[in-house]
């Protein structure tokens, strides 16, 4: 799960296994696959590092168990 803004800055956790794409509108509209969507300010280079570090936090705590 990653931590995203959205316009208002009210912030949101989005499950990033589930992202089918990113629209660029100017901003991010994350496009879930279910359909819904979430405009976002981050960018996709920002989604995609958070998305990496989450995986690699995960990969990390299952090794160390």
């Amino acid at each position: 799960m990653i931590i995203v803004h959205k316009l208002n800055d009210h912030r949101i956790v989005i499950n990033e296994a589930q992202i089918e794409c990113i629209d660029l509108i100017p901003e991010s509209k994350i496009v879930m696959m279910n359909g819904r969507f979430h405009v976002v300010k981050e960018s996709p280079e920002e989604i995609i590092q958070k998305t990496i570090e989450y995986n690699g936090a995960i990969t990390n705590f299952v090794q160390d168990k």
